[in-house]
């Protein structure tokens, strides 16, 4: 494991060289793991696969149980309530509210990593399983791309599509994250603009279909991005869509009002070809711990929330999308 100026050192050094690898790091971008050169026989610490097509193995005949015993209303309320009060004296406009879920199922984390279908899956054999449908950024030719994705929807509510593009909380809270992500990009990129903005994302999971909401926002990037592969997305982090805005002092809000450390839920995984950068941020996150599992979720909150609707919203995020 890697510290970030360990990280930001060897990950500028891989790019400027070409070198192809994979990674991921922590929430904050502290902690990171960096292997060099990936192949079926180097692969020892962490598996990884990002499957454009969102492909999943074929799943052997199984009878698969899956419980979830999410925290109570109460408990998700009295936090709702600590960052609603921080929204109203000034010090965030969006803030990414998570919990941990203890679920119960009789498949293993190996088996979840190989059996659900996702754009990004990590497996890290003893601790996590991760299978996440959001890009966080990448970066083909000279041009990065980011797919801040803020707002869901069971897929069964009636006119669920238009019900989620028309409902002014949602838009709020999408504009908030994409505005985020734009002021991000600008930090390491020119020409940012947003060039597309909110459009459905559909989710597969194993007892419902979710919509979500997506956008696209592009910037340019100097020709020597290579050797700046390491600067460039330690200044990005956290993560936006995860965290919320402004960002500094909402990352100081999850920190008090949640009752747990992220550790590298909500943290970002990819691959780095040589020549292009493909990266995912790590929700719909699994981890071990004491040999029970827990399932991380959350959403983002806004002035326009309201307690059971971000609860319903958390519980709907705790899902195997085989």
């Amino acid at each position: 494991m890697l510290t970030k100026n360990q990280a930001i050192a060897k990950l500028n050094t891989l790019g400027a060289s070409g070198s192809p690898f994979s990674f991921y790091c922590d929430f904050l971008g502290e902690k990171w793991c960096i292997e060099e050169n990936r192949s079926e026989t180097s692969r020892q610490s962490f598996q990884l696969t990002i499957n454009e097509e969102d492909q999943a193995f074929s799943f052997k005949p199984k009878k698969v149980s899956f419980k979830k015993n999410p925290t109570s209303f109460q408990d998700f309320k009295s936090a709702f309530d600590k960052v609603i009060h921080q929204i109203n004296i000034g010090n965030s406009f969006l803030t990414n509210l998570t919990f941990e879920t203890p679920i119960e199922t009789n498949l293993s984390l190996e088996e979840i990593f190989h059996y659900s279908s996702a754009k990004y899956k990590v497996f890290v054999p003893g601790q996590f399983v991760v299978f996440s449908p959001e890009t966080f950024v990448k970066i083909k030719g000279n041009y990065i791309y980011s797919y801040p994705m803020k707002g869901t929807i069971d897929g069964k509510f009636p006119n669920a599509e238009a019900t989620i593009l028309e409902d002014a909380k949602e838009r709020a809270e999408h504009v908030t994250i994409v505005d985020l992500i734009r002021n991000d990009l600008s930090q390491i990129a020119e020409q940012v603009a947003v060039t597309r903005f909110r459009y459905i994302d559909v989710l597969e999971t194993n007892d419902k279909k979710l919509l979500q909401v997506s956008s696209e926002v592009k910037g340019a990037l100097h020709q020597d991005w290579k050797k700046r592969l390491g600067t460039i997305l330690s200044k990005l982090l956290p993560a936006g869509s995860i965290s919320g805005a402004p960002k500094p002092e909402t990352v100081k809000i999850i920190q008090q009002v949640e009752n747990y450390d992220r550790g590298f839920y909500t943290g970002v995984c990819g691959h780095f070809d040589g020549e292009s950068l493909d990266t995912g941020v790590m929700i719909r996150f699994i981890k071990n711990e004491s040999d029970r599992l827990f399932y991380c979720s959350g959403g983002g909150i806004t002035s326009f929330s309201k307690a059971e609707k971000e609860y319903q919203e958390m519980v709907d995020k705790v899902y195997l999308a085989i």
